[in-house]
């Protein structure tokens, strides 16, 4: 394969100064946007915010506005426990009043995106016999819809990028079949035997094993003619490259992007084994006709330093320059995230290497990981979404500064909640339209002028900023604590909607998974703090060491720690809890935790602080630290315990929470799904077996259709039902219901 680097790449390692702590608002006592007005898609008010209110709340998607402005387009789905359905619509907001109209709730539409400077969209709908519809319509004329085009397998996230008027790139992902024709699964003939043969890892992944179908990009071209329009034939932009895009397992629309000259994309550098590997680069497919195979095989793009997970490419909206994201290391999937700006796409040549590479001064005071980068409508912007402090916020570098070498002053754009997607609000204009949540809000749409983030306007707020699910921005606090050594550990705290001073209420410590993650003041229908805080319970969520978006120094200190300073962490909070708020009782404590948290829940129990709590709850937590080399991306361990096992097997042993079965006596609940393949469910049998064994009262819960996570609504309120009831024994609190109403098998020995 052809490979060019950069002629000329600014790297913009996300930079910045101390000056920044004193422009974010305060994470919890911000006063927000201006409402612009109230309309939402949550019709009715929780008497008391509960897992089904949490479960079948309507879930919007982040919205597009169209070129003028004046209108958004987005998903809103619905899950009801009556019916036992799930509805779908596809819905414009008007970004004035704030009022919604339906386009079309036909059950399987999905992904709209304006096609141009019109008032029309284009949608996906699924087809007969695993095919994609591609369906047009206008929200002037709601109802009178055309079929674009047909394709014959499953395809999704959909980007356009207008060419001219009345013609459209069009760029989407599917599988593909090693020879470059998509792979359509309800087409392939029945198997006479269920073998699988494998010659190297991974075998499985997730949820799944590994398939000769692989992840692939096409592209086409849409043309208006006579009113209507259509789409051309169709090209594999991967096809015969050994390149997979978007990477599994979770990446999508953001693995790749789609400008007038051609396709940006990250993939895995097919040289290494993806299993013990986490190196990925950046690829430029160029094309001169959509309607056409490639000009050219992709171009790597290559910096000199990097060598890690590459993530987000980014054409400007001239298309003439990008921008991405890379890490240092290879094999670290938690090292810090760098910006690399590439000035010039179309100057690359296929026999050119890297001239020069500028990195700007790393400043102590700030060394954050951003997660996402886009320009900025006029290009003079870079927009990063960064993870600080218990907030997913907003940044902007700008460009014009950096790329003379001086320092960058990034300021924050946004406050208090989680950034989940930034749009340009309209042509010609700077202002943002961004899609956001909070710990009390599902969804919040935002306009943000760069120049005045202070004047923020909100759009939408889909539960009346929580009151629609009987939430407050109130429940939510923050707490720092002294950790193990010369740091302060951060932890939010929740509390119920009907708190007093005067009472006192048992603590819930729910412990993260990760373990390089963290809590933030962001919505989720898995570990909600709020389910758990309206039963209740004083909700206390930590940080401890290896939390990410305090410093990569923090994240770091876990490596090769696993148990040693996170849990000193968390014996210092506990510490702090029971001398520092006199609400909170103590001794009704239990702690639940997931994957890392699960591991810390066997940690607890095999030391002393496991005896604080009456219950816990280990969600496919790791048990035995060998067996880990069973997992499915095995540079994770690696990583973390200082090579493979037969290289370190001291650090391996040292952090085995099996060793310390002896120790363990308080109650726990095990829950461990047959898909984890993340963690197999021999982790949370074995725990089950010492627990049975040792006589401590204990509970199995498995779901034969889940993976690492409980996604689907019935099994989600069967999970909520299970844990909620099985904590409320222990500290006193009536039962949230029964649990053989909810439709559990249950088998008693």
């Amino acid at each position: 394969m052809a490979a060019s680097k950069i002629v000329s790449i600014t790297v913009l390692l996300v930079i910045c100064i101390a000056a920044l702590y004193f422009t974010i608002p305060s994470p919890f006592f911000w006063t927000g946007p201006t409402v612009i007005n109230e309309p939402s898609d949550v019709q009715s008010q929780a008497t008391v915010f509960d897992p089904r209110v949490l479960l079948s709340a309507p879930r919007r998607s982040p919205a597009i506005p169209d070129p003028s402005g004046k209108l958004a387009v987005y998903t809103v789905s619905a899950y009801s426990f009556e019916s036992h359905q799930k509805t779908s619509e596809i819905k414009v907001i008007d970004i004035t009043s704030g009022l919604s109209s339906l386009i079309t709730n036909e059950k399987t539409a999905s992904e709209p995106n304006w096609l141009g400077a019109t008032k029309e969209l284009l949608w996906l709908k699924e087809g007969e016999k695993g095919s994609t519809v591609l369906v047009a319509g206008s929200v002037e004329h709601v109802g009178q819809t055309h079929v674009v085009g047909i394709v014959p397998a499953s395809i999704s996230n959909v980007k356009l990028r207008v060419l001219e008027t009345g013609l459209i790139a069009f760029a989407f992902t599917a599988k593909s079949w090693p020879n470059g024709t998509l792979y359509n699964a309800q087409q392939e003939p029945k198997k006479l035997s269920t073998a699988r043969l494998y010659d190297s890892t991974m075998v499985r992944h997730w949820d799944e094993y590994v398939a000769p179908q692989k992840n692939t990009i096409g592209y086409g071209k849409l043309e208006k003619l006579n009113g209507r329009w259509r789409l051309g034939p169709l090209m594999n932009a991967l096809k015969d490259t050994r390149l997979e895009s978007p990477i599994p397992t979770f990446g999508g629309k953001d693995d790749f992007d789609l400008s007038s000259t051609g396709l940006l994309f990250v993939a895995k550098d097919p040289s290494l084994n993806p299993a013990f590997n986490t190196k990925s680069n950046l690829y430029f497919v160029p094309v001169e006709d959509f309607s056409a195979t490639p000009a050219s095989e992709p171009r790597i793009f290559e910096t000199e330093l990097l060598h890690g997970a590459a993530s987000s490419p980014v054409f400007s909206p001239d298309g003439k320059s990008a921008a991405f994201l890379q890490m240092e290391k290879n094999g670290y999937e938690s090292d810090r995230n760098r910006v690399v700006y590439i000035p010039s796409v179309s100057g690359l040549q296929a026999s050119t290497r890297t001239q020069s590479l500028e990195i700007q001064k790393e400043q102590a005071e700030w060394d954050l990981s951003p997660s996402s980068v886009a320009f900025s409508p006029d290009g003079s912007m870079l927009l990063l979404v960064v993870e600080e402090k218990g907030n997913d916020i907003l940044i902007k570098i700008d460009l014009t500064v950096s790329l003379t070498n001086s320092p960058s002053h990034p300021a924050a754009l946004t406050g208090p909640g989680a950034v989940s997607d930034v749009q340009p609000l309209k042509i010609g204009s700077n202002e943002l339209f961004i899609s956001s949540t909070s710990a009390t809000d599902n969804s919040v749409y935002t306009i943000v002028d760069p120049a005045r983030p202070a004047e923020a306007r909100m759009v939408s707020s889909n539960s009346r900023n929580g009151v629609s699910f009987g939430l407050s921005s109130e429940q939510m606090s923050e707490i720092w604590f002294q950790g193990a050594g010369d740091y302060q550990v951060h932890a939010l705290v929740m509390k119920p909607s009907n708190f007093s001073e005067d009472q006192k209420y048992p603590l819930a410590y729910m412990i993260h998974g990760g373990p390089q993650s963290a809590w933030t003041n962001s919505w989720s229908t898995r570990w909600n703090p709020a389910v758990f805080a309206e039963q209740g319970y004083i909700v206390i969520c930590p940080n401890p060491t290896g939390s990410t978006g305090y410093g990569q120094a923090f994240v770091d200190g876990i490596t090769g720690s696993w148990g040693g300073l996170p849990y000193e962490d968390l014996v210092k909070g506990f510490d702090y809890i029971k001398e520092q708020m006199p609400y909170v009782d103590t001794d009704k404590a239990v702690a639940l935790g997931a994957s890392y948290g699960g591991y810390m829940m066997n940690w607890f129990q095999g030391h002393p602080l496991g005896r604080a709590f009456r219950a816990l709850v280990c969600h496919d937590g790791v048990f035995s630290m060998a067996n880990q080399i069973s997992s499915d991306e095995q540079y994770f361990p690696n990583h973390d315990l200082g090579g493979p096992y037969w290289e370190s097997p001291e650090t391996w042993e040292k952090w085995n929470s099996a060793r310390f079965t002896g120790n363990w006596s308080t109650p726990m609940l095990v829950i461990h799904n047959e898909l984890d393949y993340r963690l197999p469910i021999s982790e949370g049998l074995a725990m089950f077996n010492v627990l049975q064994e040792r006589g401590i009262d204990s509970r199995f819960l498995t779901f034969s259709d889940e993976n690492h996570w409980v996604l689907k609504e019935e099994n989600s309120l069967i999970w909520h039902t299970v844990v909620l009831n099985w904590i409320n024994k222990y500290v006193g609190l009536p039962p949230y219901e029964a649990q053989l109403a909810s439709g559990i098998v249950m088998t008693t020995g």
